[in-house]
């Protein structure tokens, strides 16, 4: 899944703040901006796994640009992360589908090209038109 993440500049004297503003309350900070990328993927996954345990819905993600006009995060960095959280919200179940031919063989390129699973990509797929909706 893709987050938004919000980056406060670092100094000589202090760490690059990460925060996920679609999830109150993940946070995390790394004396690179790289270093705050690999915690707050480390941060976003502990953050959602506590969700599930405590029975808690995914908060709705809001679009990067409403956030970018949130005058709290004026002079931030944004970035976008792909974490998969989907396995704490409850365990894998197969389906059975009807795809047309062509289009299954254009979901598994597109898939393969991008380094995932014809599952995961049909998962986020599903995820994101839900979002949009």
């Amino acid at each position: 899944m893709k987050f938004t993440i919000a980056i406060e500049p670092g100094t000589r004297m202090a760490a690059f703040g990460v925060v996920v503003p679609d999830l109150p309350g993940c946070f995390s900070a790394g004396d690179t901006v790289e270093e705050a990328f690999d915690n707050v993927r480390e941060a976003i996954e502990a953050h959602c796994e506590m969700l599930a345990e405590d029975g808690k819905a995914m908060p709705r993600p809001k679009p990067m640009s409403d956030w970018q006009a949130d005058r709290e995060y004026k002079g931030w960095t944004w970035g976008i992360v792909d974490v998969p959280v989907e396995r704490f919200f409850g365990p894998a179940e197969k389906i059975n589908i009807t795809v047309p031919g062509r289009l299954l063989k254009q979901i598994d390129e597109h898939a393969r090209a991008h380094g995932e699973t014809r599952s995961g990509f049909l998962t986020k797929a599903a995820l994101e038109a839900m979002r949009r909706a």
